[in-house]
């Protein structure tokens, strides 16, 4: 890994630091609460999100400053973390940007360890040898705007050294590609090589190829969107809502309850929610049709495979995600549209001139192939690619040899 502007948090302080396998709770509660009951569940962190004092593992931070936002407010002393793999070249010609979904973070690659919840999320796509060659290319993949793994987000402290929590602003994508263009100038980069993200990922690429098109030499979208569809905002406005509606949410200030007691429920409904749309009906069908979990359960008591597989997402995301985050960026994508205030999306994507690939999965039903048709047709000579994948939107996620042909194919192409 280079230390290209690589900045360090300071040293741990005495805060101890916290484990998703064992929670530190809070020193003090800010209103009675009943308890809950003696489960897992009572296990749960109030907040996944990595703070300051936890192991930084293979985070570096870069230090952007204040960053004014599309709104017309300023977010003061924005922080942002990232992970890079590889060695940037002299010229900066290899630098190549990673950028991930809703629930993803800058861990693309490597194990899960202290400080680092979950081992690395598109390894098939990056690493040596790999589509996207690290003993060739320079990777940077930082945590969203907004984010709560390292970047400045609801659960950063405020000015006022309490967390943002709710007062945290609104975010467009503008907003996050603005923080990532102020990383690319800390890390000395003019120029990516290669864009490339999925789903909310791909709408911060496609963003960065439309108004940023001097800086973006090669773009892959994958499985996403020019504009947020109807269909999509109502399904975050009902994960939006279970998350608001779980008493543990407390209106967005749970950071200092304890282990059991903060916005885990309506957290993980949300996930369940989210998680049935990025599959399908026909793979949920073939891994676990109508059985119980427990072969010996009645069918009147017993839960169903499929439900204990949604309590099983629902529960990891809870140890690794923070509920003010999760609405924070369901907010942003549902204001995804590249053409506002543009003349609409067809002028939009005429700006692109990099050298594009578009892939979608034919079984999306989130982010279905017509979406990806759009942007391709839009951008002058882009490439379209539907990949087959029995999983829906997940699709991307999952070992696809089309997928990855396709991103190899682009980086071995002269940039356009």
């Amino acid at each position: 890994m280079t230390a290209l502007a690589a900045r360090p948090l300071p040293p741990e302080t005495t805060t101890p630091p916290r484990s998703s396998a064992a929670p530190i709770p809070a020193p003090r509660i800010p209103t009675p609460r009943i308890p809950a009951p003696a489960s897992a569940a009572s296990a749960l962190p109030a907040t996944g999100a990595w703070r300051p004092g936890d192991p930084a593992a293979e985070r570096c931070f870069a230090e952007i400053g204040d960053l004014p936002l599309e709104s017309g407010a300023v977010l003061p002393d924005v922080r942002i973390a990232y992970e890079t793999w590889g060695e940037l070249a002299h010229d900066g010609s290899n630098a190549v940007l990673v950028l991930h979904a809703l629930t993803g973070d800058a861990h693309v690659r490597g194990p899960a360890g202290p400080g680092q919840p979950s081992a690395g999320w598109w390894e098939d796509l990056v690493g040596p040898g790999r589509p996207i060659d690290t003993d060739r290319w320079f990777v940077v993949a930082p945590n969203v705007l907004g984010g709560c793994q390292g970047t400045t987000g609801p659960a950063s402290d405020s000015p006022d050294g309490s967390p943002w929590a709710a007062r945290f602003p609104a975010l467009t994508p503008r907003d996050q590609v603005a923080a990532e263009a102020a990383l690319m100038d800390a890390l000395g980069i003019g120029r990516w090589a290669l864009v490339v993200g999925a789903s909310m990922g791909g709408m911060r690429a496609l963003e960065w190829g439309v108004s940023r098109p001097d800086a973006v030499e090669r773009l892959a979208v994958i499985a996403s969107c020019a504009v947020a569809s109807a269909d999509q905002i109502a399904w975050n406005s009902a994960q939006a809502a279970a998350i608001r509606a779980c008493e543990g949410f407390a209106g967005g200030d749970y950071y200092d309850a304890p282990p059991g007691l903060g916005p885990h429920e309506g957290l993980g409904v949300a996930r369940r929610i989210a998680h049935i749309t990025y599959r399908t009906a026909g793979e949920l069908e073939d891994r676990f049709a109508n059985r119980l979990q427990d072969d010996g359960a009645s069918a009147r008591d017993g839960i169903h495979q499929v439900a204990s597989y949604l309590d099983h997402h629902a529960d990891k995301l809870a140890r690794r995600f923070d509920a003010n985050t999760y609405l924070v960026l369901l907010r942003s994508m549902d204001v995804h549209d590249v053409g506002r205030d543009r003349g609409g999306v067809t002028e939009a994507l005429a700006r692109v001139r990099a050298r594009t690939l578009v892939i979608a999965v034919d079984t999306d039903r989130l982010f279905p192939t017509s979406m990806s048709r759009t942007i391709a047709d839009g951008i002058d000579g882009a490439r379209f690619v539907e990949i087959h994948s029995p999983v829906g939107h997940d699709g991307f996620l999952v070992r696809s040899p089309a997928l990855e042909q396709g991103v190899r194919s682009l980086l071995e192409t002269p940039a356009g």
